[in-house]
Formats: C-alpha cells, sequence, structure tokens
C-alpha cells in the first residue's frame, strides 16, 4: 500500500519534520529536519548535512529512521494532527529543496497517521491509520 491522497497532500503541506536515528553505540537522537516528499520517498537534507548526526549514523550503517510529521490545526480547542513514518534511510546526491547535493532517502515501511481532517481531540473521529507500505 501506499499513502492516501489526504496523508500524500499533508505531507506535501508541511515544511517541518523530526527524525530520530540510531547512533552506532545505540544512543537515539532526535532532530528537526525541512523535509521533501515526492510521492513514494521523503527526502531529508540540509546544508552540510554529511556532519549531521542523523547523516553520520546512517552511513556508519545504521538505516533505520523514524520521521514524525505533526501540527496543531488549533490549541483551543486542543486539535493536533500527525503522520508518523517508520522507515529505512540511504545516503545519495540529487537536486532537491536545499540545492544540489546529499540527502537521505527515506523508503516508508510503516505509517500512522491521526486526524488529518483536523477534528478537535475528543470530537469522536476516529483512531491512527496504520499502513504497511511495500516497495
Amino acid at each position: 500500500m501506499a499513502f492516501t491522497e489526504e496523508e500524500a497532500a499533508y505531507l506535501r503541506s508541511q515544511p517541518l519534520a523530526r527524525i530520530a536515528t540510531v547512533g552506532p553505540d545505540g544512543q537515539p537522537d532526535v532532530a528537526p529536519v525541512g523535509f521533501e516528499f515526492d510521492g513514494t520517498y521523503l527526502y531529508v537534507g540540509g546544508h552540510a548535512p554529511e556532519r549531521t548526526r542523523k547523516f553520520l549514523n546512517v552511513k556508519a550503517g545504521q538505516a533505520k529512521v523514524a520521521l514524525v510529521v505533526d501540527d496543531l490545526v488549533s490549541t483551543d480547542p486542543w486539535t493536533p494532527r500527525g503522520l508518523r513514518v517508520y522507515g529505512t534511510a540511504e545516503l545519495m546526491q540529487r537536486s532537491g529543496m536545499f540545492g544540489s547535493g546529499a540527502y537521505m532517502r527515506i523508503t516508508p515501511e510503516i505509517s500512522w497517521s491521526w486526524n488529518l481532517a483536523g477534528q478537535p481531540f475528543g470530537a469522536g473521529g476516529s483512531g491512527p491509520r496504520r499502513t504497511v507500505h511495500h516497495g
């Protein structure tokens, strides 16, 4: 399966995510990142990304990553929404939102989305939607 149209539209509408990687010593690390979504893959880049902990973790062979994209439609009433992705990352060269250079390409394996319609918390909406992605 792949992302639904609603999930894809949400990913394209958001400029910021948080990515979690794991260091060679097992230490988790999370960082805010700009990202792009092409309909299949998520790309994380930056300025001199090769020197960042997230890139060094993947380069060291720790390819498992988690990415969370979320926002608050409102704080009153409390209205969170978001999407979480577990996947594998590989480093590559490409042209993207940060220009030409090094990027991390994330292949989604499992994702969860919640409240993308933006209903207030407790309004009786459905729970998270879980998707297993096939490459």
